[in-house]
């Protein structure tokens, strides 16, 4: 099998020498390896170009200001080979993970696209909860959780699918991905999966950058339509929260006190699941989960707020901006 691997990187000075390091001692080794630079400022570029000095099968292509999907469009495009497999910068493989993703192909030939395994890098209290609080953590148990947490940046495609759905979308800093594999899914193309084909994913690593990268997602997760996923059922949730809220107001005078209890409960309840839910691959003792929990409750706080500001920034930047453009087009 012939096969290139794509990467978009953009200010991956910190990660991006880990990355090639991994990929060059793959124990199939990738026979070319296309880095695609959206517009970085730091080391980045400088650091793949030593390494292309030193591999001529790594290439570095560079962009003056791309996306994550146009940076993979690219790269694909570049790409000389038959089988694509795409990873980001920020992602640890481990030594087999292009043997194993290879796998379901060379037992079945007809398949088109595989989709390995990921696994959050949690060295930090912090980030076990984070990736507790909000990681899809593919389910060791069951295939369908498996496939539930299918990522880009652990899967492996012929060109010819990746042309056949129009590539990613480019205009999106986040959820490319997503609208990318449903594509994949409404094409009818064969699918495997590959579990044991792992890539290891830092999550954020404090409360600033957290907020910050959920208000991207948030913002461009309803740029590409899939707000239903996610924000309706916040909505729908704080709905809910209002309403009782108005039923405390009218049934008792202890309401100045019963809402925001009822505020703090909801996200208690909230992080009491997702620690349920992780039970099993995150064990710990009692003291732990209860520090678990006091971590989480805020944690969920902050991407809710995130997620709101998120929509807000879509609504007033891209829905009525767009509208407003839209309007003036007609008029001229």
């Amino acid at each position: 099998m012939k096969l290139s691997v794509v990467i978009p990187v953009r200010n991956e000075a910190a990660t991006i020498a880990q990355l090639l390091d991994w990929l060059l001692c793959q124990t199939l080794a990738p026979d070319e390896i296309v880095v695609v630079d959206g517009g970085s400022v730091d080391d980045t570029r400088a650091i793949v170009q030593q390494y292309a000095q030193n591999h001529s099968h790594i290439h570095l292509l560079c962009d003056a200001d791309a996306f994550p999907g146009r940076g993979r469009n690219l790269g694909a495009a570049a790409a000389s080979n038959e089988w694509l497999a795409f990873t980001d910068a920020g992602v640890v493989p481990a030594k087999d993970w292009l043997a194993r993703l290879s796998e379901p192909v060379s037992l079945d030939p007809s398949v088109d696209v595989v989709y390995g395994g990921w696994q959050p890098v949690t060295d930090t209290f912090f980030k076990e909860c984070a990736a507790i609080a909000y990681a899809q953590v593919p389910a060791k148990q069951s295939h369908e959780g498996f496939v539930a947490a299918r990522a880009v940046f652990s899967s492996l495609m012929r060109r010819s699918v990746w042309q056949q759905v129009d590539g990613f979308p480019e205009d999106l800093r986040s959820a490319e991905d997503i609208v990318f594999m449903n594509r994949i899914e409404d094409g009818g193309f064969r699918i495997s999966y590959a579990p044991q084909a792992n890539v290891n994913w830092h999550m954020q690593p404090n409360w600033r950058s957290t907020f910050s990268r959920f208000v991207t997602y948030s913002r461009h997760n309803l740029r590409a339509g899939l707000g239903r996923s996610w924000q309706t059922r916040m909505c729908w949730r704080y709905l809910a929260f209002l309403l009782c809220s108005v039923a405390l107001i009218a049934l008792t005078k202890w309401w100045p006190i019963a809402i925001p209890a009822l505020f703090l409960l909801m996200f208690i309840a909230r992080a009491v699941n997702a620690v349920w839910r992780n039970r099993l691959t995150y064990p710990a003792s009692v003291w732990r989960t209860a520090g678990r929990l006091i971590t989480i409750t805020p944690l969920l706080m902050l991407i809710d707020a995130a997620t709101m500001l998120g929509m807000l920034l879509w609504l007033t930047c891209d829905k009525v901006s767009g509208i407003a453009a839209r309007a003036s087009i007609s008029k001229n």
